[in-house]
């Protein structure tokens, strides 16, 4: 249950066997059912979250009823309301699974004390954040300054698995754009095929 989040971790620093024990100490496994809130806007976030199983995604919900996708997160990666995590506050984001999902979730409270006891995990989680903001600063440039379609096929070659695990409406409302135009770019795209 714990390689694939040891795997990941070991990508940026490297750990003791007592060190990977420590950590795991305090980790809390949870299974997620499809449709369910892993955090909900308006909650403190609580957790730092890794998908070991399933797919999640983040998201806002803005006045009129229409969700905003920030993130979507499969096996392998982090999740989560950074804000409300970092500041405590309520979160702008909701988390739900797209699947039955399974993750690990390290409290608040609980990396302080990693942190204290090992200060190599500080180093890890700043390189994770670092990569996550890199990210978003690409993708925001990306919808500043692409067209729509040169958008779809950057989201279809980084992230395959998650195209062919969500639905459409979910991509297009990603990549800013309605399903209407995504079906439009998808036809085209297999068009030129």
């Amino acid at each position: 249950m714990y390689k694939l989040l040891l795997d990941n971790i070991r990508r940026h620093i490297t750990l003791t066997p007592e060190e990977e024990a420590f950590f795991v100490s305090l980790l809390q496994h949870r299974r997620i059912r499809k449709r369910q809130y892993l955090i909900q806007e308006g909650d403190v976030c609580k957790y730092e979250t890794f998908v070991i199983k399933g797919c999640l995604r983040a998201y806002s919900v803005d006045e009129n009823g229409q969700e905003h996708i920030i993130q979507f997160a499969e096996e392998d990666w982090w999740v989560g309301d950074m804000y409300s995590f970092t500041t405590r506050e309520p979160a702008i984001f909701n988390v739900d699974a797209l699947e039955d999902s399974e993750v690990l979730q390290l409290s608040f409270e609980n990396q302080e004390e990693l942190f204290k006891t090992y200060p190599k995990f500080e180093r890890f989680f700043r390189i994770i954040v670092q990569n996550g903001f890199i990210s978003l600063q690409r993708r925001v440039i990306a919808n500043m300054s692409k067209p729509a379609e040169e958008r779809y096929l950057d989201f279809a070659n980084r992230y395959p698995s998650i195209l062919n695990r969500v639905p459409q409406h979910q991509v297009a409302s990603y990549l800013g754009i309605t399903p209407e135009f995504l079906s439009r770019i998808r036809k085209q795209v297999a068009h030129k095929s």
